[in-house]
């Protein structure tokens, strides 16, 4: 018996159709008009990547100087005249809401103030381009503060009578001895005497590194007598916030708790420096 071979055939339009398919597929890909969108499509993104980075920068900057003008200030340490509380190249933290609700500063408390007419006089104005951005790197504890800008320690406040030295050599506020032990070590008190009452809204500061410091002492004769205004205080130092290692805060000191206040009537003739 004959058996029919049957015979299954393949449209040939499809091997046509899949060809030209193929064809227009790898011709589609390799048109130079995709190409140069995909490129555009890249640079877009790039740019608009990097615009984001720069509205973030410039967000932290803008809020970091917002923080450093009204809460808290970095504010890098030039000298030595701190010594050891503070110490070259370290970047403390002014608390700048310290004193802004009403409280004042008081004996023993680190602060940093202008002394624009106490301990130097008004300076002519220089380049407010080269000013402005300096403050700006000041107010980020990037660079040195301004030359009007000092970091001491207070140790009279208004009415105050401080007295250097006693018979045993220690500074007296109000007649009590204070001992002063954030002094450098092997510094006096003050190789210069003298005996001032401090003004009412004013402040007696000095260094802790005595020896190393221009201070109140020193400005005894200008104009101010060396006091600061209170409203010239930009802020109590509360922490030492670089190099990592010192990471701390500013210790308090007990040395004025024996301290009484200033006597109402205040201490009869004034003395002078």
């Amino acid at each position: 018996m004959d058996t029919e071979a049957q015979h299954t055939e393949r449209d040939p339009s499809s091997d046509t159709e899949d060809g030209s398919r193929s064809a227009r597929v790898s011709e589609d890909s390799n048109d130079p008009r995709d190409t140069a969108d995909a490129a555009d499509a890249g640079s877009a993104r790039s740019a608009s990547s990097w615009r984001r980075t720069a509205f973030v920068g410039a967000a932290c900057v803008a809020f970091l100087l917002l923080l450093s003008h009204f809460v808290m200030q970095p504010f890098l340490i030039p000298s030595r005249s701190m010594e050891p509380t503070l110490q070259v190249g370290d970047r403390i933290l002014v608390n700048k809401l310290a004193y802004r609700f009403g409280s004042e500063p008081a004996r023993g408390d680190v602060v940093v103030f202008d002394g624009t007419g106490s301990f130097v006089r008004e300076q002519p104005g220089g380049n407010p381009v080269t000013g402005l951005l300096h403050d700006g790197a000041a107010a980020l504890g990037l660079a040195e503060p301004d030359e009007t800008d000092f970091v001491k320690r207070v140790v009279g406040i208004g009415g105050d009578r401080v007295v250097c030295c006693d018979k045993n050599g220690r500074l007296t506020v109000n007649g009590v001895p204070v001992e002063e032990r954030y002094v450098m070590l092997g510094d006096q008190p003050s190789a210069v005497p003298f005996d001032i009452v401090v003004p009412q809204d004013r402040l007696w500061v000095m260094g802790d590194h005595r020896s190393q410091s221009s201070d109140s002492r020193d400005h005894l004769g200008n104009p101010g007598g060396g006091m600061v205004p209170v409203d010239k205080v930009v802020g109590r130092a509360d922490w030492i916030a670089w190099p990592f290692d010192r990471w701390t805060t500013v210790q308090e000191t007990d040395a004025f708790d024996a301290v009484p206040a200033a006597p109402a009537g205040g201490h009869g003739t004034a003395p002078h420096g």
